[in-house]
């Protein structure tokens, strides 16, 4: 299946985002328009301190109108490499240095209207953490959770953020039940 694009015009471009409107002509040779979200891409960090515990965040995201738990999660800055954004963004938001670092995948957020992709990672975390050094916008709560107790938030529907749900089974997958 392939769709040839035959125009694009921009309607909007932001801080953050653009959004684009495309002609499109389908396979059987059908006018389309297909509305793209262009974004930077960006990293998600899942943060274990050598206790066992992780650490993830609660911020209010104002598309849901809700405070969200999520991984630690930001843009990579033009021309920076996934890994170094990602430990960017874990010591901004928590504080953590990294001392492992391992690449879970990476995945498309939402590829029906947006070109943004997101690397996951997991990282194994030093102790004891400095102070987070927030962006003058953010307005981040570190959420220690055992292993256990995330486990029991993704399964029972109170983590609902996709790149969260995504890198704890990547993280299950990849790392083992218990992070061997």
């Amino acid at each position: 299946m392939h769709e040839a694009t035959t125009g694009a015009r921009t309607v909007y471009d932001g801080r953050v985002v653009r959004l684009d409107v495309l002609d499109v002509r389908l396979e059987d040779g059908s006018p389309a328009k297909r509305e793209i979200v262009r974004h930077a891409p960006a990293v998600a960090v899942l943060p274990r301190l050598p206790d066992g515990t992780f650490l993830l965040v609660r911020q209010f995201r104002k598309a849901m109108e809700a405070d969200i738990v999520e991984l630690c999660a930001g843009l990579n800055e033009p021309g920076e490499a996934p890994e170094a954004a990602a430990r960017r963004e874990l010591r901004e938001e928590t504080g953590c240095t990294v001392e492992r670092m391992t690449h879970l995948g990476t995945i498309f957020a939402s590829p029906g209207y947006t070109d943004e992709v997101i690397d996951l990672y997991f990282a194994e975390c030093a102790a004891p953490r400095a102070e987070a050094r927030l962006d003058e916008d953010e307005r981040v709560e570190v959420v220690p959770l055992r292993e256990a107790e995330l486990e029991a938030m993704v399964r029972d529907n109170r983590i609902r953020d996709g790149k969260t749900v995504a890198a704890w089974a990547l993280y299950r997958l990849r790392m083992g039940a218990h992070g061997d």
